[in-house]
């Protein structure tokens, strides 16, 4: 009885855990509610007529976008010098900081450099990590 009662202990840990989410975009948020959602309010808010743009998708279109919102331009102006797909020597991503240490692993990841404004950007990604700007790339 005894082994019974800590498999059922052990599948409820389990099912809770698999419940938190924390690597999907929006986990943990409450979703929102406008005025014209709540209970008794009458009328319809108005919709917009623009378009809604999609989220970016892929690690260009992501580091695009993360850049144009850094610069505060619009993601036209950000333009795509050179993507490559890049095994990194360890899982700083070609991108170390001082003083920390990182597993020494090939890790399969992109290089994506970025142009705007006249200056040039170095997004790097690599296994889960969405493309991040690497001030100081590491150049051998």
């Amino acid at each position: 009885m005894r082994y019974v009662v800590a498999g059922l202990v052990g599948v409820a840990v389990l099912l809770v855990g698999c419940g938190n989410e924390p690597d999907r975009p929006g986990a943990g948020q409450e979703p929102s509610v406008s005025p014209s959602d709540s209970p008794g309010s009458g009328s319809p808010a108005p919709q917009s007529s623009a378009p809604q743009s999609p989220a970016p998708s892929g690690p260009v279109e992501q580091a695009k976008a993360d850049l144009a919102g850094r610069l505060g331009v619009p993601v036209e102006q950000v333009t795509v010098v050179s993507t490559e797909e890049v095994t990194w020597p360890d899982s700083s991503l070609g991108c170390p900081e001082p003083g920390m240490n990182y597993a020494q692993v090939l890790t399969e990841g992109t290089r994506t450099i970025l142009s705007a404004g006249g200056r040039q950007y170095s997004y790097h990604s690599g296994q889960r990590r969405a493309p991040f700007l690497c001030e100081n790339p590491r150049t051998s």
